[in-house]
């Protein structure tokens, strides 16, 4: 199924929220007060511009997967993003980890985002992926599947297949099709992990979104694109509109929170510029694709953590 790896398709997906977006910090975790903070430090507009920007450069489309909270209040900026001809698809309304959850609230959470990135793009847009925030589908809450199928979406972009601070899901590496537990089928198209580094310091981590791409040097990101191209799988990039802000606000958290969100923020664009030069680039549902047309054939999902 995995096509030649000299052309590649690898997914390109930026997660729209704001900087005060961050999860578990005290100082930003009232939804009360963003609208105070949006009025007065809003970042997600002037960076999410770059972005596109960048990718109008690289002659490259993506996936922007927006908070239905930015969508209400940047109805614009989700109509200048569908008339650049990019995918869109959904990151929950209020940004709330999908294991904090029940079936019901998570439900209406989606159904609100969905209604609300329709309003902003100002006509009918497909809106067929889901990223959990945090990546916190995690085992358990495998009904969540089964929810977005209820709702309309059809394939998802929100297991993270390593150890990470919000948990971790043990499932196939690269694209594949799970099977949900009221026995239906979702594509799945979780987040990159590959072997990274030499020797004792050798470690299976993520190399290409968030923290980890702000913090790897450009050659070991490099290193996992490599590795995942000989094995058929895409590489997965995600970033956020604060990756690229330098002068984003900062509060306070406890010291290895403020490194992994603040590390690597001013040489985020560049090494963007150069995963674009390097290598092909498209929407999570066109590398899905071949999956979503095979989605009778599940891959299977496990339920156990990772440790």
């Amino acid at each position: 199924m995995a096509p030649d790896n000299r052309e590649l398709l690898h997914a390109l997906s930026f997660d729209i929220e704001d900087w005060f977006h961050i999860v578990e910090v005290k100082a930003v975790e009232d939804p009360a007060q963003w609208p105070r903070l949006s009025a007065e430090s809003s970042l997600v507009e002037r960076y999410t511009d770059l972005i596109l920007r960048l990718c109008d450069e690289g002659k490259a489309k993506a996936t922007f997967f927006i908070l239905g909270w930015i969508a209400e209040r940047h109805p614009a900026l989700v109509k200048r993003i569908a008339d650049a001809g990019h995918e869109i698809g959904t990151h929950s309304f209020w940004h709330r980890k999908v294991y904090e959850l029940t079936p019901e609230e998570f439900s209406r959470d989606i159904a609100h985002s969905l209604a609300a990135i329709r309003a902003g793009a100002g006509r009918e847009v497909p809106i067929e992926g889901f990223r959990a925030p945090s990546f916190s589908i995690t085992p358990g809450t495998e009904w969540a599947f089964d929810v977005l199928l209820d709702l309309g979406l059809t394939y998802d972009a929100s297991l993270f297949p390593a150890s990470r601070g919000h948990g971790g899901y043990a499932c196939a590496r690269g694209p594949h099709v799970l099977r949900t537990p009221k026995g239906r089928t979702l594509p799945e198209l979780p987040m990159s992990v590959a072997p990274i580094g030499m020797g004792p310091l050798r470690k299976t981590m993520c190399y290409s979104g968030g923290g980890y791409l702000r913090l790897l040097p450009p050659s070991l990101i490099e290193q996992g694109v490599a590795s995942e191209s000989r094995a058929g799988r895409s590489t997965v990039v995600y970033l956020h509109p604060r990756d690229f802000a330098p002068d984003g606000p900062r509060v306070r958290m406890p010291p290895h929170r403020y490194f992994k969100c603040y590390v690597g923020v001013a040489g985020t664009e560049d090494k963007l510029r150069r995963l674009l030069r390097n290598h092909r680039w498209g929407p999570c549902r066109e590398v899905l694709d071949p999956w979503i047309r095979s989605g009778d054939r599940p891959g299977g999902v496990l339920s156990e953590p990772i440790q």
